[in-house]
C-alpha cells in the first residue's frame, strides 16, 4: 500500500461516502473534497466538511498510518495547523494540534472495497517492464490519443524551462538561446555538454560578426571545442589554429577547461569534426537564422533552412590531417529531423509562451510529419501493442516512460486511471 493510492481513493471518492465516520464515531460528509495541489505542506487544501454536527473549512492530510504525523514533524510545522481532517489507512494513534485538540481521524480501509484494492495490486503488481505491459494495449483510442497529446505538451514544457534559462543567462537574445541549443544538439548525447560549453563560450554578437567568413567560424568553433591545441601537418588545419589564436585574442575569449570531444563508437559522419563544420556552414548560410525558423510553419521549409553541406576541405576529411575518400557531408534529412524535435519546435513552443500566443496545431503538424524515432524504448513499447507512427507519438511515448512509467506515477496517469475503472 502506499500513499498515491489513497491519494486516488480520496480525490476519486472510492469509498463508502455516505457511511464515513471519524475514529471517535462522528459522522463525515464531504462537501468538497479539496484540491490535489501535490505542494509542500498538505495533500488536499480548501476542503469542506459537515463532521458531526460543525462544518469546517480548510486542509487534509493524508498517511498511510496516524503515527505518520509525528514521524514526518508535522506537529512542528505551522502548515499543518489548518488540517481539519486526518485521513489514514490504518489508525495506531491519536494526532493533536498544537493547543492540544485531537484532530478528526477517518481510517480508511474502513470503507474502501476489497475490488479497489485488488485492482491496484493488480496494475502495481511487478511486471518486467512496466506495470501495465499486459493490459496498455486495450486501453480505448480516444483515451489513449488525449493523454499522448497532453504527455507531448508536457514534454515541450520541461524543454521550455531549460530555454528559459538560458534566455535569462543570454540577456533575452533568442538568437544566442537557438545557437546554444543547435550547439547541444549538434553533438548529440556524447558530445552534447562540449558543443554547449563552446557555444556559452562564444558571445553570439561574435557569431553575428564573424559569419560572413566561414574559415572564421570553423576556427571559432574548433578553437573553442579544444580541438585546434595539436601540432598539424596540413595547413588548413594550421591556418584554423592561427585564426583561432587571432579571433581570441580579439575578442578575449577565455581557454575552456572542459572535456574533449569524444569520436569513440560514432559512425565518421557524426564525428565532432562533421558536425561543428556543418554548424559553421549553416551559421555562415543563414543569418538571423532564429527570425527564419519562427517564420517557418511546414517540414518543407524547415528542411531547406538546413540544406547546407560543409566546406571544402571536410569533402575529403573526417579528421584534421588524414584525406579520405571525397564525399558531400550534407546534413541528413533524419539529423535534421532530430534538430527539429529537440530544438525547433521545443524553441518554437517557449517564444509562443513568452509572447503569450499560442500555436499548437501548427507544432502538431510539423512533428505529426516526422517519422516515428528508432529507439530501445519505442521498439519496447511496440513489443507490447503499442505502435508509434509519427514523432509526436514516439516523443509522447517516451514522457511516458521516463516520467510517470519510471516514477511509478500510475494513479497520475490517464492510462492508470482507466485500467482501475475497469
Amino acid at each position: 500500500m502506499k500513499e498515491d493510492f489513497l491519494h486516488h481513493v480520496w480525490q476519486h471518492k472510492k469509498f463508502a461516502v455516505t457511511k464515513l465516520q471519524t475514529t471517535t464515531g462522528e459522522s463525515i460528509q464531504i462537501l468538497n473534497s479539496g484540491q490535489f495541489l501535490q505542494l509542500a505542506g498538505p495533500d488536499f487544501f480548501n476542503a469542506q466538511l459537515v463532521i458531526g454536527n460543525q462544518k469546517w473549512a480548510g486542509n487534509i492530510e493524508i498517511h498511510l498510518k496516524s503515527s505518520d504525523w509525528y514521524l514526518h514533524q508535522h506537529e512542528k510545522d505551522a502548515a499543518y495547523d489548518s488540517v481539519i481532517l486526518h485521513v489514514v489507512w490504518e489508525y495506531d494513534t491519536p494526532v493533536f494540534r498544537e493547543n492540544n485538540t485531537e484532530i478528526p481521524t477517518v481510517e480508511l480501509k474502513k470503507y474502501v472495497p476489497l475490488e479497489e484494492v485488488h485492482k491496484y495490486q493488480s496494475l502495481v503488481a511487478t511486471k518486467t517492464w512496466i506495470y501495465c505491459e499486459n493490459q496498455i494495449a486495450q486501453i480505448p483510442s480516444f483515451v489513449f490519443d488525449h493523454w499522448l497529446t497532453r504527455l507531448y505538451f508536457e514534454r515541450l514544457e520541461r524543454k521550455s524551462a531549460e530555454i528559459e534559462k538560458l534566455l535569462s543567462d543570454s540577456n533575452n537574445d533568442w538568437e544566442a538561446v537557438l545557437f546554444c541549443m543547435l550547439a547541444k544538439n549538434f553533438g548529440l548525447n556524447t558530445n552534447g555538454l562540449a558543443f554547449l560549453y563552446m557555444a556559452k563560450g562564444i558571445p553570439f554578437s561574435v557569431i553575428r560578426k564573424e559569419a560572413f567568413s566561414l574559415e572564421k567560424l570553423e576556427a571559432l568553433f574548433f578553437g573553442q571545442a579544444n580541438m585546434l591545441s595539436y601540432d598539424f601537418q596540413d595547413q588548413y588545419a594550421k591556418n584554423l589554429s592561427q585564426e583561432y589564436d587571432y579571433l581570441a585574442h580579439k575578442y578575449n575569449l577565455k581557454e575552456k577547461d572542459y572535456a574533449s570531444v569524444a569520436f569513440f563508437k560514432h559512425r565518421p559522419d557524426n564525428f565532432p569534426t562533421i558536425r561543428l563544420a556543418q554548424l559553421a556552414a549553416l551559421y555562415h548560410k543563414e543569418h538571423n537564422l532564429f527570425s527564419k525558423l519562427m517564420q517557418t510553419s511546414t517540414l518543407s521549409d524547415l528542411y531547406s533552412l538546413f540544406n547546407v553541406s560543409v566546406s571544402e576541405y571536410w569533402d575529403t576529411h573526417y579528421n584534421f590531417d588524414k584525406i579520405s575518400s571525397k564525399k558531400r557531408k550534407k546534413i541528413s534529412t533524419s539529423f535534421i529531423d532530430l534538430l527539429i524535435l529537440n530544438t525547433i519546435v521545443p524553441l518554437k513552443f517557449a517564444y509562443d509562451k513568452f509572447r503569450n500566443q499560442a500555436n499548437e496545431e501548427t507544432l502538431l503538424s510539423i512533428v505529426e510529419a516526422i517519422p516515428s524515432e528508432k529507439n530501445a524504448i519505442i521498439q519496447k513499447f511496440k513489443e507490447i501493442g503499442v505502435i508509434s507512427t509519427s514523432a509526436f507519438e514516439s516523443q509522447a511515448l517516451l514522457q511516458l516512460k521516463n516520467e510517470y512509467c519510471e516514477a511509478k506515477k500510475c494513479l497520475q496517469c490517464a492510462i492508470g486511471l482507466q485500467l482501475l475503472k475497469k
